[in-house]
């Protein structure tokens, strides 16, 4: 199996910001923040940016080849075939998370915040 382009992880993470942008409850009032974002896909060495705000995701147009160049507030990294399986529901998040196949880095009041997102 081939891994994941750029062009997937960008289509991916539209996909996740849809999904969140159409979530209600409490997973809607836990992303109403307002935070930079960045996602890097680790065996392209490229970095996604955008912003998490009013509980949806905005990926900027720009993608920038190594690790983020500034510190996002919300920092995620994975490899490409993670992001799309995060993306389409084959990969759990949580499980994902525990085992380190994805970092999640935040502060400590977003990390509790976002905790019912995971």
């Amino acid at each position: 199996m081939a891994m994941a382009t750029q062009e997937e992880c960008g289509s991916a993470l539209d996909r996740l910001a849809r999904n969140l942008a159409g979530a209600g409850g409490a997973v809607r009032s836990a992303a109403d923040v307002d935070r930079s974002v960045s996602c890097h896909v680790t065996d392209l060495d490229v970095t996604f940016t955008g912003r998490l705000r009013g509980a949806a995701i905005t990926v900027d147009e720009d993608v920038r080849r190594g690790p983020p160049a500034e510190r996002a507030q919300i920092r995620l990294a994975m490899t490409g075939d993670d992001l799309v399986a995060l993306a389409d529901g084959r990969l759990d998040f949580v499980r994902a998370w525990g085992t380190g196949r994805v970092r999640f880095e935040a502060g400590l009041r977003d990390l509790l915040r976002l905790r019912s997102l995971l």
